[in-house]
């Protein structure tokens, strides 16, 4: 698989907005600009598993690819913060 210079930049892009708007949701505060881009290319991972076998689609473009990525980071920040506080939310 063949990424451009673009699609890397893209990608980052998507990652820091949706880490950014995750973060505020969840916990009201970001992560810093490498925290928001790791938070939110790893949501758009967890999306992209999830989303498809449960049968959602939003549409195509940039602004589904930041719907998608910011809905995965936010199950990602939920189920990290049940992990580190014994089940509490």
């Amino acid at each position: 698989m063949h990424v451009s210079n673009e699609g890397i930049l893209v990608i980052l892009f998507v990652g820091l907005v949706a880490g950014w708007l995750a973060g505020k949701i969840v916990r009201g505060t970001g992560f810093g600009l490498v925290g928001d881009i790791v938070i939110g290319v790893l949501g758009a991972l967890v999306a992209s598993l999830i989303f498809p076998r449960l049968g959602v689609r939003i549409g195509t473009g940039l602004v589904s690819e930041i719907v998608y990525s910011v809905l995965g980071a936010i199950i990602l920040l939920l189920v990290v913060r049940l992990v580190r506080t014994g089940g509490r939310l």
